[in-house]
């Protein structure tokens, strides 16, 4: 099989800045063994998030150009509109300055003290916004996404039996939303089943609960439906997605993942009512409903951008750069989630640091000498994000320990990825001289974007 190439030419660049381990060293102790809080310019692979951080086409740059900043009824408005509208078959398009803008509208509207909203498993700024509102997350993820090293094609897929049976003990009534993530960021960036999603759709019907996808990476998550499930070989990327929507009542999306977009996002449903009454809280937080805190050129770049991202070509060659990464590192023995997902490769930090307990932080500490070695910003998605604490003060830890290396769309080459391999190998190789974490400061919400800590001796 001949190498797969890239599916696009460079033709513009940004440099970067290189520095020594001593340095990094410091830098690291600086910002309180914190990777969110170094400063970009002192990253040499910078694979904290893919979110924002993609190249645009040449056609979005021409896209931002035409951009119409009209504040109300501005074309750039109705092509975002139509774009949305073809992918989701959705009416009610909402547009928002990313995703958790999308999120704080909804929950605010349906959330409240004794409400439950049920996923496969929420990420960090849409639990945060579902507690902000005083409701609670449950996470009902199969059993085969909770063995990160263990082979299977649709990890990400919620446990349909325990969410029947939630629904059961909490009532229906106190359920405003079920939601599926595509794909699951939280559990290793696995896909979710057509399959899955109808039977989701089914209980939700059953019970009469608004059924919502988390859509920041739905091309992918088709994708992978296309590459992994009967019945979709010969479907187009555009048709399965159209599926996947079909069954979903609304959805939210940051377009700052699978749409390329810097900025942006949308809320979308299907239920005119409780559009009224999220775009009186857009108007009032976020902008007028056809600029939604957006300028009209960001609208245009993410309608352009939505349409590239369903490229069959490029999305071949994103999974397969995901799975480049994979198999270099198990190759070596490193614990790295299997198989690998779409937008990240997940490292195992409970296998990888197996000498630090889950309350000293194993994949902090992964993170932090992952910088120290190669200058790579990582993020933990593990304890340090997801845990909580009980009446005693004591740490309940989080259902995974890992590491996340989100590869921004289109930005880096084969041998920058090479380069990753080389490093994470090396950390491994050397992996008993690593230490714990314990918490210095840390805010009651997201407390890792801004979390400060220290080494134990």
């Amino acid at each position: 099989m001949k190498t797969i190439i890239e599916p696009f030419r460079i033709k513009s660049v940004e440099p970067i800045y290189f520095n020594t381990t001593k340095q990094r060293t410091k830098l690291i102790k600086n910002a309180h063994y914190n990777p969110f809080l170094l400063k970009s310019e002192d990253v040499m692979i910078d694979l904290l998030t893919d979110s924002g951080t993609s190249a645009m086409s040449s056609e979005q740059w021409a896209g931002i150009m035409r951009g119409d900043e009209s504040y109300a009824g501005s074309p750039s408005f109705l092509r975002f509109e139509k774009t949305v509208n073809e992918i989701t078959g959705m009416p009610n398009i909402i547009p928002t300055h990313q995703g958790r803008a999308a999120e704080k509208i909804i929950f605010s509207i349906l959330g409240g003290k004794g409400k439950y909203f049920i996923a496969n498993t929420l990420f960090d700024t849409t639990r945060a916004n579902i507690e902000f509102s005083g409701a609670t997350g449950i996470d009902l993820l199969c059993d085969e996404g909770k063995h990160p090293t263990i082979a299977a094609p649709f990890k990400g897929n919620m446990d349909t039996k325990a969410l029947r049976a939630e629904i059961t003990q909490k009532g229906a009534e106190n359920i405003p939303m079920v939601i599926i993530t595509v794909t699951n960021n939280s559990g290793g960036g696995q896909p979710v089943s057509m399959h899955n999603i109808k039977e989701v759709k089914k209980i939700c019907t059953e019970f009469n609960i608004p059924f919502f996808i988390d859509a920041c990476r739905f091309a992918e998550n088709s994708y992978f439906i296309k590459m992994r499930e009967p019945g979709y070989q010969t479907k187009s990327v555009q048709e399965i997605a159209f599926e996947m929507f079909s069954m979903a009542d609304g959805c939210t999306m940051s377009a700052k993942k699978d749409a390329f977009a810097n900025i942006g996002g949308f809320l979308a449903m299907h239920d005119s009512e409780l559009a009224t009454k999220c775009r009186n809280v857009l108007i009032i937080t976020e902008g007028f409903p056809t600029y939604g805190g957006l300028a009209g050129r960001d609208l245009e770049a993410i309608s352009i951008g939505l349409k590239e991202v369903m490229s069959e070509d490029y999305l071949h060659y994103r999974i397969r750069s995901m799975e480049y990464l994979t198999e270099k590192l198990a190759e070596e023995g490193v614990p790295v989630m299997q198989p690998a997902g779409g937008h990240a490769v997940y490292l195992d930090a409970k296998q990888f640091l197996n000498h630090i307990p889950v309350d000293q932080y194993p994949g902090q500490a992964l993170a932090c000498a992952l910088f120290v070695a190669g200058g790579i910003r990582s993020c933990e998605i593990g304890s340090l994000m997801f845990g909580k604490y009980n009446i005693d003060g004591k740490l309940i830890p989080a259902q995974l320990e890992l590491v996340r290396l989100a590869i921004p769309r289109r930005v880096y080459t084969q041998s920058h990825i090479d380069y990753v391999a080389e490093v994470i190998i090396e950390v491994f190789q050397n992996r008993g001289a690593l230490k714990g974490m314990k918490i210095m400061e840390e805010a009651k919400l997201l407390r890792h974007f801004t979390a400060k800590l220290e080494p134990l001796s």
